[in-house]
């Protein structure tokens, strides 16, 4: 199975191009912060263990108190970093699951941070989604109700646009609608015809 890598900074707009490929061609996408959330809250392995990690006010309910959370690993790398050691093992182990039950000419494999997790290894070609800055912050104070201090610190960790583009066969400049989806639909035609 052909693995395409999607990535891109917070705020660039993966998922709507993700949802681009799905709707449009019928690509089966793999939103890995969604699959995620949803293993911090089905798995009792990661359960116990971000509990013992964050202790027991990490879920509330059954649920993952993610404002809680959120707030615990804000500018606290070591901390952060090791909730990712519990919770991208098990999600990499997730995707190969899921892969082996696709059936499509190639699947692709959203991530925000591909790269900083490795992720790209298992990548046969990488997409990189970018949007300037000023935009990027726009879009996240409507979508999150976050502080532009704290969309700072998160871009802070995560890869610059320029980097991701180095070690990318594609991007995708996601500024309107329209021209989105021409680049989606260029980078679709290119992908077949290399796996034929």
């Amino acid at each position: 199975m052909i693995i395409i890598g999607l990535t891109g900074g917070i705020g660039s707009g993966k998922s709507t191009v993700a949802k681009a490929f799905q709707n449009t061609y019928g690509i089966p996408t793999y939103i890995s912060d969604d699959e995620a959330k949803l293993l911090m809250v089905s798995s009792s392995e990661i359960k116990s263990e971000l509990t013992h990690l964050f202790g027991a006010e990490a879920y509330v309910n059954g649920a993952l108190n993610k404002p809680y959370i959120s707030d615990a690993i804000f500018n606290n790398k070591p901390l952060l970093e090791k909730m990712n050691a519990i919770v991208h093992p098990r999600v990499a182990a997730h995707f190969n699951t899921w892969v082996s039950n696709q059936n499509a000419p190639y699947v692709l494999k959203e991530a925000a941070i591909l790269f900083e997790t490795h992720g790209d290894k298992i990548c046969d070609q990488i997409i990189t989604v970018t949007l300037d800055k000023a935009t990027k912050i726009e879009r996240l104070l409507k979508r999150d109700n976050s502080s532009v201090e704290k969309i700072e610190s998160i871009m802070k960790q995560q890869w610059t646009d320029d980097m991701r583009i180095a070690k990318s066969d594609y991007v995708i400049v996601n500024d309107t609608m329209p021209h989105m989806l021409e680049q989606v639909q260029d980078i679709h035609k290119s992908i077949l015809n290399k796996i034929k």
